[in-house]
């Protein structure tokens, strides 16, 4: 496996209105089986730095077809979500932003991300940012990461 770039991807994501969830598709596949990314960072963060919309959360996943109830949200034994994030913004006109995130080491990614995020307020924006490293793989190795992908939806 031979590291061949690093990227980032940057965006919003709005908070799931309902149980069916509304991610935000991150195109990652090229449309071969030789390149895989690895995420080395995930974080998210609210668009308001006050009030009562400063608490969010995400997790990015290798599918949409994932769980997005908000007692149901984060999932280790769902082999798909493969990062987590959670950040709180001061609520008092501060801007301090203070957050964790969990990220699989083991992560491989042939295909497409999706972000998913919740809030505390319904329908708040919610950025998301993404680091990721691009290796050169076998064909073999690429093939059998989707088939273990697909065989766990």
């Amino acid at each position: 496996m031979k590291k061949i770039g690093t990227y980032t991807a940057r965006g919003i994501v709005i908070e799931a209105e309902t149980e069916a969830g509304n991610p935000q598709l991150v195109h990652l596949f090229d449309g071969r089986f030789d390149t895989a990314y690895r995420i080395t960072k995930f974080q998210v963060w609210g668009s308001s730095v006050s009030g009562s919309g400063g608490f969010v959360v995400g997790k990015l996943s290798k599918n949409d077809k994932g769980v997005t109830t908000s007692t149901d949200f984060f999932r280790a034994d769902d082999d798909n979500q493969i990062a987590w994030s959670q950040s709180a913004a001061a609520t008092d006109g501060g801007n301090e932003m203070m957050g964790d995130s969990i990220i699989d080491r083991d992560n491989m990614v042939i295909e497409d991300l999706y972000v998913y995020g919740r809030s505390n307020v319904s329908g708040t924006p919610i950025n998301y940012l993404i680091e990721m490293d691009k290796y050169d793989i076998t064909e073999a190795r690429g093939a059998l990461t989707m088939a273990r992908d697909r065989q766990q939806e």
